[in-house]
């Protein structure tokens, strides 16, 4: 039992401190100096934290990090620069936490409390990229208000009950393996749609021709898709480069090529080349509507039905401003005639290694 609690307790300010390492050692130690808690003899090394040099030193750091945390961009700046600082001092608070435990368990728990710091603080980072993505402030302010009332509770609940601290330290280790792929995909696409904009003005010509050639491997995914070997049997109008927002057809950032073809004015094709395989789909268009929207950090092609509820959303960065709103203006004139088939329906052959 003494050693379940020893893990809660390690693991528990490590989980802490990847969330927020200044508030979680001022507040441990102010409330070891104010005598609020006291410390068992097998934690008698966390007083240290009550030293007033460490905590007006978290508590100056924290003051700054308060103001940081809520401004939106500067919070993602702020955890770029602490993706090292947090899980060390995660491991730190954890080998203080265990006392004099062996020194084969201090190292083994240091790791296991530093990658936990490491799991919490992507996890921050992560939900602070997208939160970026929308121009108001107030959900940077909300979201941070809860994560330092949560590392408060958490504190709370390493002193009272350090076993349930472990129990939820596991689960949430859990949450992370199961949806940590996808939370990366998410944020590498947010990364990469603000990296665009930073680097390209978003006034790209409106007369510029559309696109409409297609890297090796999307042009083979198209005629894999058609089922055609002779290039000359259909011709491409324009082809972008864009991310999935996701749907029950498309999974959620995937990135490939929307694809029109001068013959088929009723139907896109959707071509994308990755690491774990590839994915071609046809969208038909028939009976379908086409909007063109100005996010912060995309510009967003959205076909949908509005009998059945369907919808595919479609990312393109920035400096692509002009030729979305161009093929927005396209569609929209096909769309104008009467529907002739099912709307946005896939009639994709099934590819080797498709997702």
């Amino acid at each position: 039992m003494e050693t379940l609690q020893l893990l809660g307790t390690a693991l528990g300010l490590g989980a802490l401190a990847g969330l927020n390492l200044y508030l979680t050692v001022f507040v441990a130690g102010l409330a070891v100096r104010m005598e609020w808690i006291a410390l068992a003899p097998q934690y008698s090394q966390l007083a240290i934290l009550a030293d007033p040099a460490i905590i007006a030193i978290a508590g100056l750091l924290y003051f700054l990090e308060f103001f940081a945390d809520k401004v939106p961009w500067v919070d993602s700046l702020w955890d770029l620069v602490h993706s090292i600082i947090r899980p060390v001092g995660g491991a730190f608070l954890a080998i203080a936490a265990l006392g004099t435990a062996a020194p084969v368990f201090d190292v083994i728990m240091g790791l296991l409390a530093g990658s936990v710091a490491l799991s919490t603080h992507s996890l921050k980072a992560g939900a602070r990229l997208v939160v970026n993505s929308s121009p108001e402030p107030f959900s940077n302010i909300a979201l941070s208000v809860v994560e330092d009332v949560a590392v408060v509770g958490g504190l709370a609940l390493v002193h009272l009950h350090p076993i349930a601290a472990l129990g939820l330290v596991i689960v949430f280790v859990g949450f992370i393996l199961y949806f940590g792929p996808k939370i990366a995909r998410s944020v590498r696409t947010k990364a990469w749609l603000a990296w665009r904009k930073l680097k390209s003005p978003a006034d790209v010509a409106s007369e510029a021709p559309l696109p409409t050639a297609l890297p090796a491997d999307a042009d083979m995914l198209l005629h894999s898709l058609k089922n055609k070997s002779d290039p000359h049997e259909f011709a491409v109008e324009w082809a972008l480069p864009c991310i999935t927002a996701g749907s029950k057809k498309l999974r959620a950032n995937l990135s490939g090529h929307l694809v029109s073809l001068r013959d088929e004015p009723d139907r896109l094709h959707f071509v994308s080349k990755g690491w774990l395989g590839s994915t071609a789909q046809t969208l038909l268009l028939n009976g379908s509507k086409t909007a063109h929207e100005s996010r912060f950090l995309s510009e967003n092609l959205v076909l949908y039905t509005v009998g059945d509820r369907k919808k595919e959303v479609f990312y393109f960065e920035r400096p692509l401003r002009q030729q979305v709103s161009r093929i927005a203006a396209r569609l929209q004139e096909r769309l104008a005639a009467p529907p002739s088939a099912p709307p946005l329906e896939g009639t994709a052959e099934p590819i080797p290694g498709d997702l």
